[in-house]
């Protein structure tokens, strides 16, 4: 009797054991998952803590997409003035985007001037303007203050010669930095007849000069030699003129692939339609923070579907 007693004690005690491993295991996994929740922002913890919206992590570093900056405007009120001024480059994407954009918000005025990225951006700065145009990449101090850029679109940049010049070859990378860089000053330096290199520079206040700077000479500066002039704006057309058939220039390709007084020069055999020319670019639009009411309504429409087919219809 005494041995039954003490056996069903033993079971009684084992069963209790069971029940107390048993309700542990529980109690643990519980917390686990609840501590798996809290780490991986599980759905209470994000409906309490909501994240922030998304910020660029750069203000000064172009967004991929201008419509990801600001939304395509729905309306701009009657009355409302966008003054754009900056890169000659940028005229006639300056100029398509005001046609679009005041035929689609009736009573509304873009108005734009062209004197260098460097002009553009002072403008801005001082409030003369709403947004620069530029053809070239912000500095770092032009981003601490306030600057933020949003890219339009990709040019490149062309090296051209006058239509009477009788060179008809082209020229490697390597040829074109020494030209502008006073290296080479003949044209029989480069398989032509012997004559003077004229080289037709843009002053420093244009963007497509410092991007060329950059882009061709490698950071490099221009040459100081006397076939090297420098011209006192920044204009396509008088420098196209200073041509004649000995001179040597470079300009935008949109700006030049119509014209019938100059000659593109491929550059390592490559013309500037091609996806892998050397000389590619972005353009930019800038402005101030915080965006004024038409900087926004701008740039919201640059990125809309009609902005873009502006901008494409100067590329073709």
């Amino acid at each position: 009797m005494s041995q039954k007693n003490e056996t069903g004690t033993l079971i009684a005690a084992l069963i209790i054991t069971l029940v107390i491993l048993a309700g542990g295991f529980w109690w643990f996994t519980r917390q686990s998952g609840m501590n798996l929740g809290t780490l991986t922002g599980g759905e209470n913890n994000s409906t309490q803590n909501p994240s922030p919206p998304t910020q660029p992590a750069n203000p000064g570093t172009p967004s991929a997409n201008p419509n990801s900056v600001f939304p395509p405007p729905q309306t701009v009120p009657s009355g409302t003035i966008v003054r754009i001024a900056g890169s000659t480059t940028m005229v006639q994407i300056n100029q398509a985007l005001k046609q679009s954009f005041e035929q689609q918000f009736p009573g509304t005025t873009v108005e734009t001037q062209a004197e260098g990225s460097d002009k553009g951006i002072l403008a801005l700065l001082t409030g003369s303007v709403d947004i620069a145009a530029i053809s070239r990449p912000l500095t770092s101090q032009e981003q601490s203050q306030g600057l933020v850029a949003v890219p339009v679109t990709k040019d490149a940049i062309a090296i051209v010669v006058g239509e009477e010049n009788p060179f008809q070859r082209g020229l490697t990378q390597a040829q074109v930095q020494q030209i502008f860089q006073g290296q080479i000053t003949n044209w029989s330096q480069v398989g032509d007849a012997s004559k003077q290199i004229r080289v037709i520079n843009r002053p420093p206040v244009s963007g497509t000069h410092q991007a060329f700077q950059e882009l061709v000479l490698n950071g490099g500066q221009f040459g100081t030699t006397p076939n090297i002039v420098t011209m006192p704006q920044d204009a396509t057309t008088p420098i196209l003129r200073e041509l004649g058939n000995n001179g040597i220039s470079y300009a935008t390709y949109a700006q030049v692939a119509d014209q019938q007084t100059v000659r593109i020069v491929p550059v390592d055999g490559l013309t500037p339609e091609a996806a892998n020319y050397p000389y590619q670019r972005e353009l930019y639009y800038v402005y101030k923070q915080p965006a004024t009411p038409q900087v926004q309504a701008f740039l919201g429409y640059v990125g809309s579907p009609q902005g873009q087919g502006a901008i494409a219809a100067t590329n073709q």
